[in-house]
C-alpha cells in the first residue's frame, strides 16, 4: 500500500444518489463486468431470466436479480472467469398486445396494417421502448456483460430457434395434429398446459335429466359448463358402478337438440362425482378428448374462436357462451330438464397474460413431443447432475414431468418466431428447413405457402443457456461457459422455463443446462398477502430504493430470502436496513479519522495477532469466523444467512463492540498501541467491505475508494479469504465474559432509567479464579464502557444492600440503586403500563376464545392476533421483573 499525499473523506452522510450513479458510471467505463475467458482458471456463469420487453421492474425482479448480481459478484472477486448474460424475451402474446392497443388509440387494427407492416411497428415499439427494464436493472446495480446483452428475436437467436425446430422435426418430435388445447378467446390463440393459471370460483354445478331413448329412465349428469352440452357425443358411466350394469347398447336424448348419443362404459369416469353419469363432450373437455378418442365418439366444436356459439349450437348460434349458458339453464328448466343447482367452487382455467376464462378446444396446432425430452430432464436430476434449491421441490418436479402432455408450441399471433414450415399448393408437400425454400423439392413447383402460426415464446427462451453463447456455431464462449453454474429464478415459472431448458439443453448440447437451480418464492406484503394494485400493497423497488437507497433495499431482499420460505416484504424493514448501511457509513468516517493518511506499515501488526492485545485478537478471530459463514452462505445459496453474518458481526460486533473498546487506544500517547489499533480497523474494516460488496456495491466501493493507497475499483478485488491464523477461541471466550459484565451493568442502568452520565457503583461475586484475574486486568475498560464510577470483586454470597441484580452464567452482578431511582414514580409508570396491557390482552383473548371468530376469520388475521397475544404477555412478565427489581431497591 502507497501513501497518499492528502487524507481523503467521506461526507458526513451517506448521499447514495450521487454515489449509486457515480459508481454505476465508474463500472461502465471501466467495463468492469465484461467476462473474461483466461485459461486454468474456474468458470462461474448464470444467465439472466429474461424479462418480458414490455417489463418494468417491480419486486420480484428486485428479489431475482439482486440474488443473481450477489452470486456473481462473489465470484468475480474469487477470481472466477464470470459471466452474466443479460437480455430481454420478446414476450409474443404480451407485446403484441401493447402495439394493438396503441394501434386501437389510433383508430386502426393489426388487419389494417398487414402482418409485415404489423410486425415492423412491433419492432418499432421495442427499439423505443423495450429497453426500460434494462435500465432499472442496471439502477439496480446489477453487474451483467451488458455488451452481450441478447434478445430472443435477435439474429443469433432466431437461428438457433429455426435449427433447434428443424432438428426435431426431423427427429419426429415435432408434429402437426387436431388435438384439445386451451384456447384463450382474448388473446385468440392456443396456450400450454402451464400457461393457464387455475384460480378458486364459486361456480354452479348443473344435474340435468338425459332420457333413455328406448324409454326405460334416464342418466342425470352433473356439469359446471351446461354450454357446452350441445357439443355431446356420448354419456359415459364407469363399467364398475352397479347402478349403471344394465346401460349396455342404450342411447339417450341430448335435450334442447333431439340429437341421440349413445352411452358408453369408461374407467375413467369418477362414480363419487355428481350422479356418476358424465356427458362427453370431446371438443370441449380435455378429458372427455381421451374419453372419446378410447369409443371412437364423434366430434362437435360448438364455439368459434372467439367463445361465441357457432351453427353446430343451433337455435343458440351467435350467443357469448356465458350468456348461451343463462339462455340454456332457462331452456332446461322451462323444458323439465333441469334437476338441480348447487353452488359448487372450483378452480377455473384462465390465460396467464389476460385473465380471460380458457376454452379448451380442439385444434390444428403444432407440437412437441416431449416424453424422451423429460425423460432425459428426469434423470439428470435423479443423478444429481442437476441439483435443485430448495430439496422440497423435487417431488414437485417428478411429479409434473411424470405426468407431462406434449407441448403445444404453436400460437395464433403475427409477433414472434414464424414456423419455418411450408405447403407446397400444387403437390400438398410439407417443408420444413433452416432457410426458406424457393421450390418445393418433390415437384418444383415455387407455389408455397408458409405457415402462419408463430412459436410460443417459451420455445426461444428454452435455448437460451446455449443461445445466447453462440450455437450453432462453435464458440469460445460456449466451451468457457457452458454448462451454466446456477439459474435462479421464481418456482412459478419451475415448469413454464426451468423444465424446458433441461429438455432441450441436454438433448441439444448432450450438457445438463446448469448445475443448479435454485427457486425462490413469491414476494408478498408483510402480512403475506400478495401483491396487487387492486388492494394498494404494492411495493415498488424504483421508489424505495429512490427513498432508502439501493443498498438497503438489496440487503433487504437478502436478509429476507430464506431457502423454502415465504418472503415477507416490508417497508419498514428497509428503513431499518438504511439505518444498517448508515451504521456502516459512520464507522467508516470514524476509522478514516484516524488511518485515513496511515503509514504502509499499520496492517503488519495483523501479521503476527498472538502480539496483539485481547480486542485486536477477538476482532480478528470473529472476522475470520464471519468469513466463513459468509462464504458458507454463498456457496449454499443460504443469501439471508450471508445478510445475517454481515449485520451482526458489523452492527453488533465491530460498532458496538470493538470501535468502543479501542478509542481509548486510537488517542493513546504510545505509538505501538495506536498502531496496533489503527493496524487491526483497517484490515477488518477493509474485511467488511470485501465481504459486504456483493450485496451493497455502492456503499462498499465509496468507502474503498477512500481508505489509504491506490484503490482499484472494490468489485474487481480478491474477496475476502478465510485466515486460520486469526482464529482464537481464547480472546473469544475471554472477550465474551467480559462484554457479559458490561451488558449486564448497562442492563441494569436501561431497566431502571439511570440517566447515561450518571456513574455507577458494580459489584461481581461468584467469580472463579481466572475470571477474577480477567475483569481485575481489564477492571479500567469495564468501568470506562460500563460508565463505572467503581467495581468491586465481592467474596461469595456478598450482596450489597439495596442493589439490582443481573446474572450471566454464574457470575453474580450487583448495582446498588438506592438514592438513584424515583422508586414511586417507576412504580407508578409500571402500573399504567400495566393497566394498558391487560386491557389490549383481554380483547385479544377474548377474540381468541371466540369459536365462531376463530371458524371465520382469515388464517393470516387468527395468526396476527395470536401473535400480538405472545407479545403482551411478554410485556407483562417483563413489566412483572421490573416491580420485583424496584421491590428489591426499596427493601420491601
Amino acid at each position: 500500500m502507497t501513501e497518499t499525499s492528502a487524507p481523503k473523506e467521506l461526507s458526513k452522510s451517506y448521499e447514495f444518489t450521487d454515489v449509486e450513479q457515480k459508481w454505476l458510471d465508474t463500472w461502465e467505463a471501466q467495463h468492469c463486468f465484461a467476462a473474461r475467458m483466461e485459461p486454468d482458471k474456474p468458470s462461474f456463469s448464470i444467465v439472466i431470466p429474461p424479462p418480458n420487453v414490455t417489463g418494468v421492474l417491480h419486486v420480484g425482479h428486485a428479489l431475482n436479480n439482486t440474488m443473481q448480481d450477489i452470486l456473481t459478484r462473489y465470484h468475480r472477486m474469487c477470481g472466477d472467469n464470470t459471466l452474466w448474460v443479460p437480455g430481454t424475451d420478446h414476450a409474443g402474446i404480451a407485446t403484441q398486445n401493447v402495439v394493438e392497443r396503441q394501434l386501437a388509440s389510433e383508430g386502426l387494427s393489426r388487419h389494417d396494417l398487414g402482418r409485415d407492416a404489423f410486425v415492423e411497428r412491433v419492432w418499432e415499439w421495442r427499439r423505443e421502448k423495450g429497453g426500460t427494464i434494462i435500465n432499472q436493472l442496471k439502477r439496480l446495480g446489477c453487474s451483467c456483460d451488458w455488451s452481450r446483452e441478447r434478445f430472443t428475436m435477435d439474429e443469433g437467436l432466431s437461428q438457433a430457434v429455426r435449427e433447434v425446430f428443424v432438428r426435431l422435426y426431423k427427429e419426429g418430435l415435432i408434429y402437426k395434429g387436431d388435438y384439445i388445447v386451451n384456447w384463450c378467446p382474448r388473446c385468440l390463440t392456443a396456450l400450454a398446459d402451464d400457461e393457464v393459471e387455475h384460480e378458486p370460483s364459486q361456480g354452479k354445478l348443473y344435474h340435468l335429466r338425459y332420457p333413455l331413448v328406448d324409454g326405460s329412465g334416464e342418466l342425470v349428469v352433473a356439469t359446471t359448463r351446461p354450454e357446452t352440452m350441445l357439443g355431446d357425443t356420448g354419456v359415459a358411466v364407469n363399467p364398475n358402478d352397479p347402478r349403471y350394469a344394465g346401460l349396455a347398447g342404450k342411447q339417450v336424448e341430448l335435450p334442447l337438440t333431439g340429437r341421440v348419443i349413445p352411452v358408453v362404459f369408461d374407467e375413467h369416469v369418477q362414480m363419487d362425482f355428481g350422479t356418476g353419469a358424465l356427458k362427453v363432450t370431446p371438443s370441449h373437455d380435455r378429458d372427455d378428448y381421451e374419453i372419446g378418442r378410447r369409443h371412437n365418439l364423434a366430434m362437435c366444436k360448438v364455439m368459434d374462436d372467439h367463445g361465441v356459439m357457432n351453427e353446430k349450437a343451433g337455435s343458440y348460434a351467435g350467443l357469448d357462451r356465458f350468456a348461451c349458458r343463462k339462455k340454456i339453464v332457462a331452456d332446461l328448466e322451462s323444458q323439465g330438464y333441469l334437476v338441480t343447482v348447487e353452488d359448487y367452487p372450483h378452480a377455473v382455467g384462465q390465460c396467464y397474460r389476460c385473465k380471460t376464462v380458457v376454452e379448451p378446444t380442439t385444434s390444428l396446432q403444432w407440437f412437441v413431443s416431449v416424453r424422451p425430452l423429460a425423460d432425459a430432464a428426469v434423470a439428470a436430476v435423479r443423478e444429481e447432475r442437476i441439483k435443485i434449491y430448495p430439496k422440497t421441490w423435487y417431488n414437485t418436479f417428478y411429479s409434473w414431468m411424470d405426468n407431462i402432455r406434449d407441448w403445444c408450441i404453436s400460437r395464433q399471433i403475427w409477433w414472434g418466431h414464424r414456423i419455418p414450415a411450408w405447403t407446397c399448393t400444387a403437390c400438398g408437400e410439407m417443408i420444413v428447413d433452416t432457410i426458406d425454400p424457393e421450390r418445393c423439392p418433390s415437384c418444383g413447383s415455387t407455389e408455397l405457402v408458409q405457415e402462419t402460426d408463430v412459436l410460443d415464446t417459451w420455445f426461444s427462451s428454452a435455448l437460451w443457456p446455449f443461445s445466447t453463447m453462440g450455437w450453432p456455431e462453435k464458440t469460445r464462449e460456449l466451451a468457457t461457459f457452458y454448462p451454466t453454474s446456477i439459474l435462479v429464478t421464481s418456482f412459478d415459472i419451475l415448469f413454464f422455463w426451468v423444465a424446458r431448458m433441461m429438455m432441450m439443453g441436454i438433448h441439444f448440447m448432450e450438457e445438463v443446462p446448469f448445475h443448479d437451480v435454485y427457486l425462490h418464492a413469491l414476494v408478498r406484503d408483510k402480512h403475506g398477502k400478495k401483491m396487487s394494485k387492486s388492494t394498494g400493497n404494492v411495493i415498488d423497488p424504483l421508489q424505495v430504493m429512490g427513498v432508502y437507497g439501493t443498498d438497503a433495499v438489496r440487503f433487504t431482499l437478502a436478509a429476507f430470502a430464506a431457502q423454502g420460505r415465504e418472503i415477507r416484504l416490508d417497508e419498514e424493514r428497509i428503513e431499518g436496513y438504511r439505518f444498517f448501511i448508515n451504521k456502516l457509513w459512520n464507522a467508516a468516517r470514524f476509522a478514516l479519522m484516524h488511518v485515513g493518511s496511515s503509514d504502509p506499515g499499520i496492517t503488519a501488526v495483523v501479521e503476527q495477532p498472538e502480539r496483539l492485545g485481547l480486542a485486536h485478537r477477538w476482532i480478528l478471530s470473529r472476522t475470520a469466523r464471519t468469513i466463513d459463514q459468509v462464504r458458507r452462505g454463498l456457496d449454499e445459496y443460504h443469501f439471508n444467512d450471508v445478510a445475517s453474518a454481515n449485520y451482526q458481526f458489523i452492527w453488533h460486533e465491530f460498532c458496538d463492540w470493538y470501535l468502543e473498546w479501542i478509542k481509548s487506544e486510537l488517542f493513546s500517547r504510545e505509538e505501538q498501541t495506536r498502531n496496533q489499533a489503527r493496524g487491526v480497523l483497517l484490515t477488518v474494516l477493509e474485511t467488511i467491505v470485501g465481504l459486504m460488496h456483493p450485496i451493497t456495491p455502492f456503499v462498499t466501493e465509496e468507502i474503498w475508494s477512500v481508505l489509504p493507497g491506490e484503490r482499484p475499483v472494490l468489485m474487481l478485488q480478491p474477496y475476502p479469504e478465510r485466515h486460520r491464523e486469526w482464529l482464537d477461541e481464547a480472546a473469544e471466550r475471554d472477550m465474551e465474559l467480559l462484554m457479559g459484565v458490561i451488558g449486564g451493568i448497562r442492563n441494569i442502568r436501561a431497566e431502571a432509567n439511570v440517566h447515561p452520565s450518571q456513574k455507577l457503583e458494580a459489584f461481581v461475586t461468584n467469580v472463579g479464579e481466572d475470571a477474577a484475574a480477567l475483569i481485575t486486568t481489564y477492571t479500567p475498560a469495564i468501568t470506562e464502557l460500563a460508565r463505572l464510577g467503581s467495581l468491586t470483586i465481592a467474596p461469595p454470597g456478598a450482596k450489597p444492600a439495596d442493589a439490582a441484580t443481573y446474572i450471566y452464567n454464574d457470575i453474580e452482578i450487583y448495582v446498588p440503586l438506592k438514592g438513584l431511582v424515583d422508586i414511586a414514580g417507576e412504580r407508578d409508570k409500571l402500573q399504567r403500563e400495566r393497566a394498558k396491557v391487560e386491557i389490549d390482552l383481554k380483547k385479544v383473548s377474548g377474540k381468541l376464545g371466540n369459536e365462531k371468530f376463530l371458524a371465520n376469520a382469515p388464517a393470516e388475521i387468527v395468526a396476527k392476533e395470536q401473535e400480538k397475544q405472545r407479545e403482551l404477555e411478554a410485556r407483562l412478565a417483563r413489566i412483572s421483573e421490573a416491580e420485583q427489581r424496584l421491590a428489591a431497591i426499596a427493601g420491601n
